[in-house]
């Protein structure tokens, strides 16, 4: 299958089952300096039902790689660029749900870094668009909790993780995501790791075995993703 045209560049991964779908999708975005290659790993990981598409942040990176946005300090994006790559993510979205055999209440972002904050920006403010998301290392963007929805997030879930010796985003942004979204209705799973800024093997493990369950409730909940 050849991707479609649309307003970020990407890489699929089709499912690993053999049916027409239409299939339950994951949008995967990267962190900073890096492109649409760093986060295809994942697939292993990851149920076989899925679509996969790994899109690339629309700015370059001065030191290589691709960046969704530049940094002021932590927790402060440059504005113009982070509503470029907002609206390029929102149209990123919807060319998904119509260029591929994609399930449409079905689309979950799993999100690394600064992918996670691009994650929360979109999910927050367009619960209507994503069933869930993934957001790993990050940290909710709040400079926009003007246009987040907070009262519509019934159906959404959330899996957040972050590392307890992270030096990049501290794991402070973290526990106030917790408790930025515990004061929602949202379906919300947070986990603490002893990592840096990084996935783990427990992180992975834990994250697709979440991820699984929204796909299909009825699995057996003591028997992770990876090792079924």
């Amino acid at each position: 299958m050849e991707t479609i045209s649309s307003s970020l560049f990407h890489k699929i991964v089709q499912p690993g089952v053999a049916n027409a779908g239409p299939h339950p999708a994951v949008i995967l975005l990267h962190g900073r300096g890096t492109d649409e290659n760093d986060l295809l790993g994942l697939a292993s990981y990851l149920d076989p039902r899925l679509f996969i598409a790994s899109v690339r942040a629309p700015f370059a990176f001065p030191n290589g790689g691709h960046t969704w946005y530049e940094i002021i300090e932590v927790g402060t994006p440059e504005q113009s660029q982070f509503e470029e790559s907002y609206q390029r993510l929102l149209q990123f979205i919807t060319d998904l749900k119509q260029g591929y055999p994609v399930d449409p209440q079905r689309v979950f972002l799993l999100g690394f870094s600064m992918g996670s904050v691009m994650s929360f920006a979109l999910s927050l403010s367009r619960p209507d668009l994503v069933r869930g998301v993934i957001a790993h290392s990050g940290y909710i963007p709040e400079h926009m909790a003007h246009q987040f929805r907070l009262n519509a997030l019934d159906a959404l879930a959330l899996f957040v993780g972050h590392g307890t010796h992270d030096p990049v985003i501290p794991v402070t942004y973290g526990r106030r995501a917790k408790e930025f979204l515990s004061a929602t209705k949202a379906d919300l799973t947070y986990k603490e790791y002893p990592i840096p800024h990084t996935m783990s093997e427990e992180s992975l493990t834990d994250l697709s075995f979440w991820l699984q369950q929204r796909l299909d409730p009825s699995s057996p909940l003591d028997v992770p993703a990876k090792n079924r």
